[in-house]
């Protein structure tokens, strides 16, 4: 019997396990969602935007582990997927993006929609395709969910043409994948680890630094072993929160740029550092020439390129994370060394530097300190959320105050950076946990670049909460602009007049809208909000002027942080707080309200 390429599209993705796909239909993907409409085994969800379902895709497959699929028509419904491709590939995120394509005698004649998918995502695509034939569609797919879902994971583009999907051909899916070119490492080699287990036993300030392969692999139940067999501190990266737990006595928290001071300094002055499933990024190094100058570095990393590429490894070992901390646990239990807790003075010193330079900040009695929000939401939470974040500020203090003891627990762009990644990834997670409380925190500047997609949450009833953090500018960029621009606000300060009223958006929106104003609001606002059964928005409005610290500055090494505002931003700053205070009191004290000040 004979199928359309449509057909066997489908009945591919059933192979696969596809339950749920992210899609917007077009022109010439119709005869696709044709074969969809009878379809009771995969359903079907309509994002607003192809960005927005791309990053649903994202939030899918970071909240599950499983490949995440999307569908586009061709033209800018294809181009729109670029910039959370992109993402997908910064941040080892396995999907699988279905273009549609003009017909295949057309391609190369400027037809209607037509855009070359495979060039333009070349660079940011683990592997991409044109099918050209029918007959080739379902080895191409199988190929697809192959080398997204292996090796270091990332995203996969499979361009579709209509005349393509619309052909017959007989239906034959391959029952398992070889690809002479690629076959990535998973055992780590044998030398080499016994190598490093002797250079971890000799180590007397050593440090285990983390990143999101940890989570790619499953490896966080082997981290958690080996670092309690070798008594050796854990930091994480941004994409590792989880992997290792954070409320436990060897977690460092997050090492680099906007990290923890016992990390960074712990990264400084050790003497060997293991790294697992981490790349050495620029936001991790500081100024690499001085990064961690006296450790001897283990490299353990599934991708053979991102060894060496910015610091170099004294031993390098290719190989998958989960199978190699294995190998390690079994070496080093062996071993004479084996638990011997020999890093206790090292684990004190640590102590040090955590008391000399704790995560602080001062709560006043009105105006709301965004970690506040994060530390209630927290509390109530009992860090138990799938929180997703879109990027700047808020994006670090949840990273700095929400502990993750769990993997996948936390979804953010951390090498691309996506502002407007954080609604639909919740979105996406909802759909994969409908049982989990799953939490979006936003600044009012990120929100609205993907805030349509909140129709999508109404739409399939999706009970994401989304916290707004909003200070009326683009946070980062104006902390900057603060810091090294001499307080020139250029295109960073939205402020009251040009910010939406979310709460009014998120009911024009089907969404329940709330608002926190003041530091009494915050704790019943959110205690509302998660008992809601359906998607709230609430608009808490905090500093706006709130710094992120500590902070290594730009071109500093990682030890060089900086933990507060220089005493002339500080004095300005208090001066303005007091202006805007004395004029709030003035404007009650109009309308017959006796000021809390007063």
């Amino acid at each position: 019997m004979k199928y359309t390429g449509s057909e066997i599209l489908v009945k591919c993705l059933k192979k696969e396990g596809v339950k749920t796909l992210f899609a917007y239909p077009g022109g010439v993907n119709l005869s696709v969602f044709d074969v969809l409409y009878d379809e009771n085994e995969i359903e079907v969800i309509l994002c607003r935007h192809e960005q927005g379902g791309t990053h649903m895709a994202e939030g899918f497959a970071r909240a599950t582990g499983q490949v995440g699929v999307v569908l586009v028509t061709s033209g800018p419904g294809a181009t729109n997927t670029v910039t959370a491709i992109a993402d997908a590939a910064m941040d080892s995120t396995p999907i699988v993006i279905l273009t549609g394509q003009v017909n295949t005698h057309a391609i190369g004649n400027d037809a209607f929609q037509e855009a070359d998918m495979v060039g333009i995502t070349r660079p940011c695509t683990k592997y991409n395709i044109l099918v050209k034939d029918v007959n080739d569609l379902a080895q191409a797919l199988k190929e697809a969910f192959y080398i997204a879902s292996s090796g270091r994971p990332g995203p996969v583009l499979i361009d579709l043409p209509k005349d393509v999907v619309s052909a017959k051909t007989e239906f034959k899916y391959p029952e398992s994948v070889y690809i002479r070119s690629y076959s990535p490492t998973r055992k780590g080699n044998k030398w080499q680890m016994k190598q490093a287990i002797q250079e971890i036993a000799k180590a007397s300030r050593p440090v285990i630094y983390a990143g999101g392969g940890i989570i790619s692999s499953d490896a966080s139940g082997e981290l958690l072993e080996f670092a309690e067999a070798t008594n050796i501190p854990v930091t994480n990266t941004l994409m590792g929160l989880g992997g290792f737990p954070g409320t436990h006595a060897l977690s460092l928290g997050m090492l680099g740029m906007h990290g923890t001071y016992w990390a960074n300094m712990a990264i400084h002055h050790s003497d060997l550092i293991l790294a697992v499933g981490s790349r050495f990024d620029d936001r991790v190094t500081g100024r690499a020439k001085d990064f961690a100058p006296s450790a001897k570095i283990i490299q353990i990393d599934i991708d053979p390129t991102s060894i060496h590429k910015v610091i170099k490894a004294d031993i390098p070992i290719v190989g998958d994370a989960k199978l190699v901390l294995n190998d390690f646990i079994r070496l080093f239990k062996a071993s004479e060394n084996g638990g011997d807790g020999k890093c206790q003075a090292w684990l004190e010193q640590i102590e040090d530097w955590r008391a000399e330079h704790p995560l602080t900040y001062e709560q006043g009695p009105k105006i709301i300190k965004p970690q506040y929000v994060i530390d209630m939401l927290y509390q109530l939470t009992k860090g138990e959320a799938i929180v997703a974040t879109d990027v700047g500020q808020h994006q670090m203090w949840t990273a700095q105050h929400y502990k993750f003891d769990e993997p996948r627990r936390l979804l953010t762009s951390g090498g691309l950076g996506t502002m407007g990644f954080g609604l639909p990834a919740a979105i996406g997670a909802q759909k994969a946990c409908p049982d989990q409380l799953v939490v979006c925190i936003a600044g009012d500047g990120g929100i609205v670049m993907n805030i349509q997609e909140l129709a999508t949450a109404v739409h399939y009833d999706l009970p994401v909460k989304i916290i707004v953090i909003n200070n009326k500018y683009l946070g980062m960029v104006r902390q900057w602009q603060q810091l090294f621009f001499g307080g020139r606000y250029s295109s960073s300060h939205i402020g009251a007049s040009e910010t939406p009223d979310f709460v009014k958006l998120a009911e024009a929106f089907g969404v329940v809208g709330l608002r926190a104003k003041e530091v009494s609001e915050v704790e019943p606002v959110l205690m509302e909000a998660l008992r809601i059964k359906g998607p709230v928005l609430i608009d808490i409005q905090v500093d706006e002027e709130e710094n992120c610290y500590p902070m290594v500055p730009a071109g500093a090494a990682i030890h060089e942080m900086v933990f507060e505002d220089p005493e002339n931003i500080a004095q300005a700053k208090k001066a303005k707080r007091e202006k805007t205070e004395k004029e709030n009191d003035e404007v009650m004290a109009s309308q017959g309200i006796v000021p809390t000040s007063l």
